[in-house]
């Protein structure tokens, strides 16, 4: 069977950044499993895995527009310190949740906090970056009629 729309897939993958760090891994638990086509994974990635087989290991170079995109400078925001002050022990680095304007929950990274004004960004961590994954095709079968009707992997 190859890999097409609606198939539910098993991948174990690598994912490392241009200087070779391994940013995220597989290795040594279960493999990722999605539903093919539905948007489950980055779009450079699922085009790479689009028509493959079980037992096909390959490398694949992500660009950030078929990943994560590039980040957008209207996604960072400088607040006043006193609109988080229910936070307790805010530093950087930090991950807070927020809601925009329709409600939909987004996570903010604390950037910078100086001169009474906290520096969030919402972009994705990845934004930007150019991604190298090593990727091996586990399992490779029909979607069930539950999971095509919830549109994800079960």
């Amino acid at each position: 069977m190859k890999i097409a729309d609606d198939c539910i897939v098993s991948i174990h993958y690598t994912l490392t950044n241009a200087q070779g760090k391994t940013l995220d891994s597989s290795d040594g638990g279960d493999p990722l499993r999605y539903m093919h086509g539905r948007g489950g994974l980055i779009p450079g990635l699922e085009r790479e895995l689009d028509g493959r087989e079980v037992g096909d290991a390959f490398d694949a170079v992500i660009q950030p527009e078929d990943g994560y995109g590039q980040p957008h400078p209207d996604l960072v925001q400088a607040v006043p310190i006193e609109a988080l002050s229910q936070i307790e022990e805010l530093r950087v680095g930090m991950q807070l949740q927020s809601q925009d304007e329709e409600g939909r929950v987004q996570v903010v990274v604390v950037e910078e906090i100086a001169d009474g004004m906290v520096t969030l960004n919402a972009n994705h961590a990845l934004a930007g970056e150019v991604l190298h994954f090593a990727v091996s095709i586990e399992d490779i079968r029909a979607a069930t009629e539950e999971e095509l009707a919830h549109g994800h992997a079960h």
